[in-house]
């Protein structure tokens, strides 16, 4: 321990242990800054690879500005390949980026919530009774635009019955897994599994509202259900972005009060949080994240269950910080879209790739949980 000295005052005693803490901190925040950077060059770097690649490479081999600058010729508007570039590709780039964002964020509070690595929106059925919810208001109520229309105003207005539709699916399948799994408050094991069985449920329920939907509709749900990109317009993804736009204030306005609750209930409400209160305001919130992803490009799987826990990984820190998260499922995704289009046979929905490695993923953190299980039992 060594002294110091002020003027005209006393000694003043400074304690090796907390230079010490003070120098990690620092090198924490400096560390999670790189890690944010890098996540961040990463995802514009994907997200001008999908602007460039598209569903062809060939269209800026031959601009007398090479390649960057034909896409930023493009981008700007000017050049015959301006069209394509920003009504064909920019809307999918966009959605791929804002959605696994939204979705990223949404899978973070889940499962601060929880706190349990399975309790994303997929698991709990959130994802499951949004796409019901379009379903009623598609096949139903005939009020949906799964069917594509070549009115811009129309594609507006059936993605905005799609979104309601989602929204009131999301949040009414939330309210259900919500009741079933109150029991003096909300144990996020249970919540899984009542979410699971809800989950079951709506998925029975929409297959049947499927058999029942007239040929031409039930084929657009279908692909529409795989969750794709495929029909992706600026019509389309206005109203959604409009959505995200409203809800990120309350995502950062509420960080605060997850922060809070991921130290447990109890610590919670002796720092004058209302935690029931407060949880069922920050669920109505990731629920809403989801529900306006899956009403413009159907229930896309497993973003919002690995995001969080990448985010965190590479972060290197305890709980689930949700802006790591969040650019860790734009990253995810617009990767995603990339592999559907471009490495494989034949161009497929972008939710059946995500579906294809948030497998891999989930049988590596369920060995990995087995592993860490039988080391404590040892």
């Amino acid at each position: 321990m060594s002294t110091t000295s002020s003027p005209g005052g006393p000694a003043v005693t400074a304690d090796p242990s907390h230079d010490l803490i003070a120098r990690r901190r620092r090198g924490e925040r400096r560390r999670d800054r790189i890690v944010l950077a890098a996540l961040v060059l990463a995802t514009l770097a994907i997200g001008l690879l999908a602007l460039y690649l598209g569903s062809s490479s060939v269209i800026f081999s031959d601009t007398p500005h090479g390649t960057l600058g034909g896409l930023l010729e493009a981008l700007r508007g000017d050049g015959p390949r301006a069209m394509i570039v920003r009504e064909w590709r920019l809307p999918r780039v966009v959605a791929g980026l804002a959605f696994g964002a939204a979705l990223g964020a949404s899978g973070a509070i889940f499962q601060t919530l929880t706190r349990n690595a399975l309790g994303s929106p997929d698991v709990l059925g959130f994802s499951t009774g949004s796409y019901t919810g379009v379903l009623v208001v598609t096949v139903l109520l005939g009020a949906g635009g799964l069917a594509s229309s070549d009115s811009g105003l129309a594609q507006a207005a059936a993605a905005l019955g799609e979104t309601g539709g989602a929204l009131l699916g999301g949040i009414g399948a939330a309210i259900v897994v919500y009741v079933l799994a109150y029991r003096d408050g909300i144990q996020g094991f249970r919540l899984i599994i009542v979410g699971i069985a809800i989950a079951a449920t709506l998925s029975s329920v929409n297959t049947f509202l499927l058999l029942r939907a007239k040929e031409e509709v039930a084929m657009a749900a279908s692909i529409w259900g795989a969750g794709s990109f495929d029909l992706m317009s600026w019509p389309a993804l206005v109203p959604a972005l409009a959505v995200l736009v409203l809800l990120t204030p309350a995502v950062i306005v509420s960080v605060p009060v997850i922060h809070q609750l991921e130290l447990g209930d109890d610590t919670a409400a002796m720092h004058g949080v209302r935690v029931e209160r407060a949880r069922r305001i920050v669920l109505l919130i990731a629920v809403a994240l989801v529900a306006v992803c899956t009403a413009v490009a159907g229930p896309i799987a497993f973003i919002a269950l690995s995001a969080p826990q990448v985010g965190r990984l590479l972060v290197r820190r305890p709980g689930i910080p949700i802006l790591p998260a969040a650019l860790v499922g734009a990253l995810l995704l617009t990767s995603a879209d990339v592999v559907s289009q471009q490495l494989l046979p034949q161009t497929v929905p972008v939710g059946m790739v995500t579906v294809v490695l948030g497998g891999v993923y989930l049988v590596v953190l369920l060995v990995a949980q087995s592993t860490r299980a039988l080391r404590r039992r040892v």
